[in-house]
């Protein structure tokens, strides 16, 4: 008489947690983000993305960067470095915003982007420059957003597109907040790919509302932008809570 191998019969339940385990967040994005927060006041500032493991039950690759634009981030190949390792079924977070406004002329710092033509979210806009004596064709951000997220969204992975934090709104003594023209700009790229918004920079705002001008003031310790680690465990918080009532699958794995 011949029995069923028991191995067998187990091999799903086997397999079943190491796909699940298998998945991984990616970020990109700026100081805010970064492991250090502000590369140019090291110890006293911390990026967000350095907490968001604690809060997810998925492991965290944060490949975010100080002093980076969507443009920068893509003529460094950034974007493709993290393509080269994101596999199907990861999760891609991409906020940008800090580094991207200015202008191209008449210095062009290497991170301004493309506005579009007639300020009319005409995202095809392309401006020409010249960086560092290099010649370069200078995209706008909404581009750069949506050709970053078809890179990850052909290895089947799922992008997040993600408002930027907001500076201090209390910095002048009175609660000041007010999407900017990124904002719009994160919604039409992920209108474009089919991707998820998390309204974070809105979230953020909407805690150091509650909070008050003096515990808010104490998370700036430099300037308007860059928050102490303290203050990075509450953006990192805030993002969470806004990505809680999106439709990512992502929700699924908070803590």
């Amino acid at each position: 008489m011949r029995f069923p191998n028991p191995h067998l019969s187990l091999l799903p339940l086997l397999l079943l947690p190491t796909t699940i385990l298998s998945q991984t967040v990616y970020l990109a994005g700026d100081s805010t983000m970064a492991p250090g927060g502000d590369s140019a006041h090291p110890g006293s500032t911390q990026g967000w993305g350095s907490y968001l493991a604690s809060l997810l039950t998925l492991p965290v690759v944060n490949n975010a960067i100080a002093g980076r634009s969507a443009r920068s981030f893509t003529r460094e190949g950034r974007f493709q470095s993290m393509a080269n390792n994101v596999k199907s079924g990861d999760y891609v977070i991409i906020e940008f915003g800090h580094n991207d406004g200015g202008s191209l002329t008449p210095t062009d710092n290497g991170r301004t982007d493309c506005n579009p033509a007639n300020n009319n979210n005409n995202y095809a806009t392309t401006c020409q420059t010249t960086y560092n004596g290099v010649p370069e064709t200078v995209l706008t951000f909404e581009a750069y957003l949506v050709n970053a997220a078809r890179l990850f969204q052909a290895k089947g992975a799922t992008v997040i597109i993600s408002t930027a934090t907001p500076n201090n709104p209390w910095e002048t003594g009175t609660f000041t907040y007010g999407p900017s023209r990124f904002d719009t700009y994160d919604g039409d790229a992920a209108k474009a790919v089919g991707a998820v918004v998390v309204q974070h920079g809105s979230a953020t705002a909407s805690v150091y509302q509650g909070m008050g001008a003096a515990a808010t003031d104490a998370l700036f310790p430099n300037d308007h932008t860059h928050t102490s680690p303290a203050g990075a465990q509450i953006v990192a918080k805030a993002f969470v809570t806004a990505l809680k009532s999106t439709s990512s699958g992502l929700k699924n794995y908070v803590r």
